[in-house]
């Protein structure tokens, strides 16, 4: 009888210490949330002429911080939608239409709307900006 007690108590402080560990090494993860800018964005950008105008139709998906910056960033969806409209529609259309033009647009859409995000709440809330759908025509 000595011996299942001895047993159970030992199976009991690893038990303990499992579950411990798990939850301090659940809280060290990070906790990011995607929300999306609904509807996609469609824009006109600049054309080799000033009479010729391109469109662009992109999915954007932002990478939250925080799982409870998500609210946040939903708040701030207005804003959020016409800064990556705004950039957008200032490209040409030979970045437009290249692959690092296209990376530098998502930097510099990431950059603007860190900044406003940190001027209205005090933290940046946004990690990254994810393109996964983009389609132009010009």
């Amino acid at each position: 009888m000595k011996q299942f007690f001895t047993r159970t108590a030992v199976l009991l402080c690893l038990l303990s210490a499992a579950v411990i560990s798990l939850s301090a090494h659940s809280q060290d993860r990070p906790r990011y949330a995607y929300l999306g800018l609904e509807p996609d964005i469609v824009t006109n950008y600049l054309g080799p002429t000033s009479r010729k105008l391109g469109y662009v139709r992109v999915t954007v998906e932002l990478m939250v911080n925080d799982v409870e910056q998500l609210e946040i960033a939903e708040h701030h969806m207005p804003l959020l939608r016409a800064t990556a409209i705004e950039i957008f529609g200032q490209q040409p259309e030979e970045k437009i239409k290249s692959l690092t033009g296209r990376e530098d647009i998502r930097r510099a859409i990431l950059k603007a709307i860190q900044d406003l995000m940190k001027n209205e709440t005090g933290a940046e809330v946004v990690k990254d900006v994810i393109f996964t759908k983009y389609l132009y025509q010009s």
